[in-house]
């Protein structure tokens, strides 16, 4: 009891003052990140890191640019023609969609971006079904998404406040809230552990690229839940040493980038 008190205590030392009193369900958490990731310095040059990845992996040619879950998302300052899309009424986006039901024409997508999301689609069959259906041939899905490593997973169990179950048989979990129903996991499952079983599936899809990244700055932001623990100058720093790292991020990384390529049709 003492261990959970005082474990209690640290988290809501730690907890950034938006976000105190607010539950994760609650409607207005999308605009509450989107401020946290503009007020944390720190937070924001990660951001600005992965949409960096995420422009630099997007496929030439035409067709829609759709990212699903854009909560806190700095896209537009990247990809302009992005449309964004959350789950939630009051986001400030585009459009409000499901991502297991897209409302949109088959192949009219030149690519899905998803920025921490996968994992909180609670069955990602029926999601790579409707990205199968529209994106166009050529295309792809780009995310950044929680990766499971030794180091992560001390991380994601004892840390985070999200489900982690890389034990699960399944893919699909139980229904809940779209943003506190997740399992962090899940992408780790989908692309490792039962890749060629995903493969089998989704024959459509190539696996292009599953590159493990970031062991530590992200925790060192606090995220969108918490103080950061370090100040904004130091970002660099952090920076080249995960580069020097980059031989051991199999090892260490806590995010991954996954791009999937649609292949062309026969």
């Amino acid at each position: 009891m003492a261990g959970r008190h005082t474990k209690s205590k640290i988290k809501l030392i730690l907890t950034h003052p938006l976000l105190r009193g607010l539950s994760i369900d609650d409607p207005r958490i999308a605009d509450v990140w989107r401020q946290m990731v503009y007020k944390k310095p720190f937070l924001r040059r990660i951001y600005q890191d992965w949409y960096e990845i995420i422009a630099a992996a997007l496929p030439d040619g035409s067709g829609k640019v759709l990212e699903i879950g854009s909560g806190a998302s700095l896209i537009k300052s990247f990809i302009p023609e992005t449309i964004t899309s959350e789950v939630l009424g009051q986001a400030k986006v585009d459009i409000i969609l499901d991502g297991h039901k897209l409302p949109l024409k088959e192949g009219s997508l030149r690519c899905l971006i998803l920025v921490d999301v996968l994992h909180h689609m609670n069955d990602p069959a029926s999601f790579f079904m409707e990205a199968t259906r529209c994106v166009r041939s050529g295309g792809a899905i780009v995310m950044i998404e929680p990766w499971v490593t030794a180091w992560s997973r001390l991380i994601w169990e004892k840390l985070h406040h999200e489900p982690f179950l890389p034990t699960s048989a399944q893919w699909e979990y139980p229904l809940a809230n779209p943003l506190s129903g997740a399992n962090t996991a899940l992408p780790w499952i989908l692309f490792a552990r039962d890749r060629i079983r995903f493969e089998s599936y989704f024959p459509q899809w190539q696996i292009k690229t599953v590159q493990p990244m970031m062991p530590f700055r992200y925790l060192l932001s606090g995220g969108v839940s918490y103080r950061s623990l370090m100040p904004a100058w130091s970002y660099s720093l952090w920076k080249k040493l995960e580069d020097a790292l980059g031989f051991s991020m199999k090892k260490i990384g806590m995010f991954a980038e996954i791009v999937l390529v649609k292949k062309n049709a026969c």
